[in-house]
């Protein structure tokens, strides 16, 4: 049945082509933004897992750049150490060597002194930013390493390792005076003999070759974190780009159906309106 009060027909185009309109404007939102999922409206389950998501890969990325700082620290604090422990070699050497008949002891003493002094500019000059880890007495340092949400609970993960101290080895070594020997001497802290004076350096050494050794092992700790951060962190950003992120081929095919569907639809709605007109023929004579 015709009518002139109400156009079914044109009603069902107009319909068809709100609803194609909508469509279509949330296709060309996601072939512009990139993204399938912008909002809570969109799908809230996978909005929220991907925000959270998100803001670990966020805060991964910044323990990442603290835990460099950290590693720089202590790879500089190696060095130093490092280059203690070959010097507290030469010294040990030069000691070894005092020890045969006919050595002019005052000039091996010169050159322990200048070790002693090399070793004194080495701890100075092995600080990064400020940050001292090879003098002083040795402390635990922790820094943050990631963070946990195991079991829902969220924490802050942490490595920690200590620092070292150097200058213990300069003083120690700074005692001996091969010129000065007293085997009447009760301090623990002077040898007394040419034979203790050995075996003190060589004490020294082997206190600096743990102190690089140390260091050595935790600048690896801290570099092997940052690894995984990084692999976590690339993990992270993939596992919200298959959540949120647009199939750009899908929505290329999804976007053309939908403008023919629109011309169509538009076509529909304007033959419905030329209802009207058909009725009006009928009152012609």
């Amino acid at each position: 049945m015709s009518s002139i009060l109400t156009n079914h027909s044109a009603m069902v185009a107009l319909s068809t082509l709100n609803m194609v309109n909508k469509n279509l404007t949330d296709t060309q939102n996601r072939v512009s933004s990139g993204l399938q999922i912008m909002s809570g409206k969109d799908n809230a389950a996978y909005f929220a897992i991907s925000e959270t998501m998100k803001g670990d890969s966020g805060m991964f990325e910044s323990i990442h750049d603290g835990l460099t700082a950290t590693k720089n620290s202590i790879s500089t604090a190696r060095l130093g150490s490092e280059t203690v422990s070959d010097l507290a070699k030469e010294f040990a050497e030069r000691v070894a060597f005092a020890q045969g008949s006919g050595v002019n002891l005052a000039d091996v003493q010169a050159e322990l002194d200048s070790l002693v002094t090399q070793i004194g500019t080495a701890i100075s000059q092995s600080t990064f930013n400020g940050e001292d880890l090879v003098s002083g007495a040795a402390a635990t340092v922790t820094v943050v390493s990631g963070i946990s949400r195991t079991g829902g609970t969220f924490a802050a993960t942490t490595i920690s390792f200590q620092s070292v101290n150097l200058t213990s080895i300069q003083t120690a070594l700074s005692n001996i005076d091969l010129t000065a020997l007293d085997t009447g001497s009760t301090d623990a802290a002077v040898p007394d003999t040419l034979q203790e004076a050995l075996q003190f350096a060589e004490a020294q050494l082997s206190n600096a070759i743990d102190a690089a050794t140390s260091l050595g092992v935790t600048e690896k700790t801290i570099e092997g974190q940052m690894t995984f951060l990084d692999m976590l962190t690339d993990t992270l950003d993939s596992g919200v780009s298959a959540m949120v992120d647009a199939n750009m081929e899908e929505e290329a095919a999804r976007l053309q159906a939908l403008q023919v569907q629109q011309q169509l639809a538009t076509q529909s709605l304007s033959m419905a309106n030329q209802a009207p007109q058909n009725i009006m023929s009928l009152f012609r004579q």
